[in-house]
């Protein structure tokens, strides 16, 4: 609530200062018309244009933005400025009519320019945009630029005579002050530029492009104030840059974010370089024509202007594509994508690519930063970044056939090119669906590895804690039974017994062990058989009828692919007789390149909130092994469906 009455008391405050000038400005014209033309103030003159431009643009930000210092200085001086207008007028006016205080007024007049003047030139680029000085460093150079109109105004009281006239218009010549005055502001002057530069590098984008819109007009309003203090300027091209500046600064504060300043310094570059290309061609040819044609000036001004026709547009696409570059770097999308593929092509693995990808997708968006961000099919992300990407980054999804496969996210203070991102997108979508197949390959190692590893824990686990002390217990029985015999012959027949016995469990406990590792009927049976025989097993008592119907010859497999086709129906036959209540299940095997095995029922189905056991985790690891795949879902029919496709050509037996 505070904040809004401050602003509406600084709005009026700022309509106030606003109204006035533009009653000084009216005044000073209104006595212009009844002074003789020797003795008034030009029409034309710039300090016009500063308070009827300055102060109604800096009355207008006050009310969005109460405590801006650039505002209230803007307001300071076009008010200023209006006084000094004012007082060309009504110095003279007053001196005709003998009107006590006109020596005051006419003494404003020779230096009260010199407020506005430099508190535009020097101060506000100290200050621009946020008030406050880039460093603590330049606090002496702040102090140099309030106290330039205070030395000035001293030295034009000392020296009135030391200005001169252009136009009607004061001029201060450095040539003609003294050169402690001069130095002092250039110095302050280049001070302050410097200021600027080093608050554009440290600033985050949205700053940089506000300081753009004030750099771009303001060196070139910079520059012609102060060549005019030396010798005659054009009228036109001073009140252009004098209107242009506050303008930019009413952009640069409120709508920078809608107005691309790139665009403008590239048009203004293009058709800057246009004009003085053509102008150099229309010149020179109608010279050479004029040679030609002795005392045929229309025929050769004709020649001219057909011939700088015809090399206007492919001179401006020229100088379009050139500036173009110069401000954006390259904009081919196929060339930054070949840019992109030679140096994805030098990374050393997905890691350092898709780090190497980040860096070009920042580079040719012209991001602040960029970050590619690749979801795998666990739901892990593996994520690249290059640069920073700021409060607000905008984002393209990354999808690879119809599959989003990650996303790129960037900070930009513009909406890049819609066929540069497509483009990048593209090719990015195939380095994440690179990066997420490697990530694949290796979680698959892993487990693999894991496997292996869990395999041999066990097998040294089984065979140290039951087969050895089995065997030791044997070992121990059958010396028992020697040290029997010899004194009891009759106790021998019970121990014998015993061990026999042991013997048979130690048996059973291995082949157990060994059919953990292969199941003994795909060695006896084959994999049709060996499934025909699991039919049947499941198919007792109670279980459902299972048919196995098998397409391709299956002779010849490798052993990896049998043992995963067998735990695979295995599996789900477990849970088909546990869990389905199905009357009949269908396992089907086809070899058709790869090894495709369905299982089928016609029971009730899969929950509405599968949650998947160990099992289900088991049937698609075994098929991940190999490079396949396995699905459970609901059959065409009813009941459920295990689909599972086993590569077969590169695994070995």
């Amino acid at each position: 609530m505070e904040t809004a009455e401050h602003g509406r008391a600084a709005g009026r405050v700022g309509a106030l200062l606003a109204l006035t000038a533009v009653a000084f400005v009216t005044a000073s014209l209104i006595i212009g018309t009844r002074m003789p033309a020797h003795l008034r103030m030009v029409w034309w003159h710039p300090e016009i244009l500063v308070a009827l431009a300055w102060t109604p643009v800096g009355a207008f930000l006050l009310p969005h933005r109460p405590r801006l210092k650039v505002a209230w200085l803007m307001v300071g001086a076009g008010a200023s400025a209006s006084v000094y207008v004012l007082s060309l007028n009504l110095g003279p006016w007053a001196d005709l009519h003998g009107w006590p205080g006109a020596g005051f007024i006419t003494w404003l007049g020779t230096w009260l320019w010199a407020v506005d003047t430099y508190a535009l030139t020097l101060v506000l680029p100290l200050i621009f945009p946020d008030g406050r000085l880039v460093s603590r460093w330049f606090r002496p150079v702040l102090v140099l630029a309030c106290l330039v109109p205070v030395i000035v105004c001293v030295h034009l009281t000392i020296d009135p005579g030391v200005r001169r006239w252009h136009d009607g218009v004061s001029v201060y010549p450095f040539d003609a002050i003294p050169p402690p005055i001069s130095a002092i502001i250039i110095a302050t002057l280049a001070a302050g530029l410097f200021s600027v530069l080093v608050r554009f590098v440290r600033s985050a984008p949205d700053v940089r492009r506000q300081i753009a819109w004030v750099v771009y007009p303001g060196i070139l309003a910079e520059g012609v104030i102060y060549i005019g203090e030396n010798s005659p300027i054009g009228d036109p091209l001073r009140n252009i840059t004098i209107v242009a500046v506050p303008i930019c600064i009413a952009i640069a504060i409120s709508r920078y974010r809608l107005y691309d300043i790139d665009l403008v310094v590239s048009r203004t570059l293009v058709y800057a370089g246009l004009v003085v290309v053509i102008t150099g061609v229309y010149f020179a040819l109608v010279g050479a024509a004029s040679l030609l044609a002795h005392g045929r000036g229309t025929l050769a001004g004709l020649a001219g202007a057909i011939v700088a026709g015809a090399v206007f547009e492919p001179v401006r696409r020229r100088l379009q594509r050139t500036v173009d570059g110069f401000i954006h770097g390259e904009r081919d999308p196929y060339r930054i994508a070949d840019r992109l593929n030679r140096r994805l092509q030098t990374a050393a693995d997905p890691g350092a690519a898709l780090a190497v990808a980040a860096e070009v997708a920042r580079s040719a968006l012209h991001a602040t930063g960029a970050v590619i961000e690749v979801l795998d099919r666990d739901g892990r992300t593996i994520s690249a970044e290059d640069g920073v990407l700021g409060g607000r980054p905008q984002l393209i999804p990354l999808v690879w056939h119809g599959e989003p496969v990650g996303r790129l996210l960037f900070g930009v203070t513009r909406t890049p090119d819609a066929r540069l991102s497509g483009v990048l997108a593209r090719n990015l979508a195939e380095l994440a669906n690179a990066v997420r197949l490697a990530a694949d390959v290796q979680r698959s190692r892993e487990h693999i590895l894991r496997t292996r590893e869990e395999e041999r824990r066990r097998l040294r686990r089984d065979l140290h804690d039951g087969l050895g002390p089995t065997l030791a217990s044997l070992a121990m029985t059958v010396d028992a039974a020697r040290i029997t015999l010899k004194t009891d012959p009759g106790a021998v027949d019970a121990l014998l017994e015993d061990l026999r016995a042991t013997m048979g469990r130690t048996i059973g406990d291995i082949r157990e062990l060994v059919y953990g590792l292969r199941p003994p009927a795909l060695d006896d049976l084959g994999l049709e058989g060996a499934i025909q025989a699991l039919g049947g097993v499941v198919a007792t008592g109670d279980g459902p009828r299972v048919d196995v119907r098998v397409e391709g010859d299956l002779q010849g497999l490798p052993a990896a692919a049998e043992v995963a086709a067998y735990r695979i129906v295995q599996e789900a036959l477990t849970n088909v007789h546990r869990h389905a209540g199905a009357g009949c299940a269908e396992v089907r095997l086809c070899l058709n390149g790869d090894l495709h095995v369905t299982v089928g029922d016609d029971g009730v189905g899969l929950p509405a909130h599968v949650r998947s056991g160990v099992g289900m985790s088991s049937m698609r690891e075994r098929a991940a092994e190999l490079g396949g795949s396995c699905t459970v879902g609901p059959g065409p029919k009813g009941g459920t469906l295990v689909r599972a496709r086993l590569p077969v050509n590169g695994v070995h037996p």
